[in-house]
């Protein structure tokens, strides 16, 4: 069942709110989830409210560059990500250890093979 989830990066700049459901996460094996050591829930573009930090994010692209790999300047967190689902929706990826009081060691995540995108 979705929930209300908050979040942002480490300074508080940048904060969001998302509805989603937690119940699997995707641990993708590309090269800069892995190294961030993010894992990802996913958002459609109505279920994601960017509450403050537009002017804080800085994009970060690579590869094919449809994803826009986001990041707080000061502290350098990268809380979340945007760009289309596989069916043409706007999306945004939540780096699920930025949201508050969530227990990642409780979740079910499903690998993504990313690597090969």
């Amino acid at each position: 069942m979705p929930n209300v989830h908050r979040g942002g990066c480490h300074c508080g700049r940048v904060r969001y709110e998302a509805t989603f459901d937690l119940a699997q996460v995707a641990d993708c094996n590309c090269s800069i989830c892995t190294k961030r050591g993010a894992i990802w829930a996913f958002a459609k573009a109505p279920q994601f409210t960017l509450l403050q930090g537009e002017d804080a994010l800085t994009d970060y692209q690579f590869g094919k560059k449809n994803i826009h790999h986001l990041f707080c300047k000061d502290c350098g967190v990268g809380s979340l990500s945007r760009g289309l689902a596989p069916n043409g929706e706007e999306t945004s990826a939540i780096n699920v250890g930025c949201l508050d009081n969530v227990d990642i060691a409780t979740l079910t995540s499903k690998p993504f093979d990313g690597k090969s995108l």
